[in-house]
């Protein structure tokens, strides 16, 4: 298979027995991916605005490329110009800027409506030596009622100054290529990476699915109920469908493969084996 670039997203861990595993454990065992760069999220409102910082800071101590997520959530102009100063002062230029969802009982975004206002923002006041990912959905985002609509609302985003965008996780190819070709239609010509969901837990996984409006092919589904508790049959079917996803998409034209870790290693780096992903030389720690 051509070797695709590829990135990992990571949550900031919860606890420091998660941060250890996270920066000693499985860092290590996915730079045999030679990934481009490790995103990592943020809570609604800058919830985990320190966490994200210091996972942030941590990874890119390693050597790696980091890239934090910006949300409008809660976001005024004062406090995204601060958080900017923070990571440019630890030689950070690459972020994921999203509009962000909504915390319970929260009643307005902030000074951003939408993640196009947060995007000119930083361009406007940071300059191009930023790197901006922002979000896509083929299925179309689970708060948008209309396809169209939702698809203008990306390619906004796109002509504000994003240099690139990074989908939703979708296990149905089609979808995905079909949301490029609409995009190339108005415009748009910046990569849009596919973001892959290993299973890492099926029922976790289709509880997101559902959450998000995102279709889960029924034989897939049907496939994995009849495994009851078959923790090796599992495994062994949701690596085979995710392999095959991966295949098509970068057959089909895919710029690139955005792995969605939940901050494990193990089936992101079979995944990236069995695509010839990985680099010849493993590392001393362990996935």
């Amino acid at each position: 298979m051509t070797r695709v670039p590829v990135s990992v997203e990571f949550f900031p861990p919860n606890t420091p027995v998660g941060h250890d595993k996270l920066l000693n454990q499985v860092v290590p065992a996915l730079q045999r991916l030679q990934p481009e760069y490790f995103s990592v999220t943020s809570g609604a409102g800058g919830a985990t605005r320190e966490k994200t910082l210091a996972t942030v800071k941590a990874i890119a101590a390693t050597g790696a490329q980091a890239a934090p997520h910006l949300s409008c959530v809660g976001a005024t102009r004062e406090t995204i110009s601060e958080i900017l100063a923070e990571y440019r002062a630890q030689g950070i230029r690459r972020v994921v800027a999203l509009r962000g969802d909504l915390p319970s009982g929260t009643a307005s975004l902030g000074e951003f409506r939408y993640a196009d206002e947060l995007v000119a923002f930083i361009r406007e006041t940071q300059g191009a030596d930023w790197h901006i990912e922002v979000a896509a959905y083929p299925e179309t985002h689970p708060q948008c009622r209309y396809a169209a609509k939702d698809l203008q609302h990306f390619a906004h985003k796109m002509k504000a100054g994003a240099d690139g965008a990074i989908t939703q996780f979708f296990f149905n190819p089609e979808a995905y290529f079909h949301f490029v070709d609409e995009a190339r239609k108005l415009g748009v010509s910046q990569p849009i990476v596919p973001g892959i969901m290993p299973f890492h837990n099926f029922h976790r996984i289709a509880q997101f699915a559902q959450r998000d409006g995102i279709d889960i092919p029924r034989w897939v589904a049907l496939k994995m109920e009849g495994f009851l508790d078959d923790a090796a049959s599992i495994r062994a079917f949701g690596l085979d469908v995710i392999t095959r996803l991966c295949e098509r998409l970068v057959a089909g034209g895919a710029p690139g493969l955005h792995f969605y870790a939940l901050n494990q290693s193990e089936l992101v780096l079979e995944i990236g084996q069995r695509l010839g992903l990985t680099a010849a030389q493993a590392p001393s720690a362990q996935p």
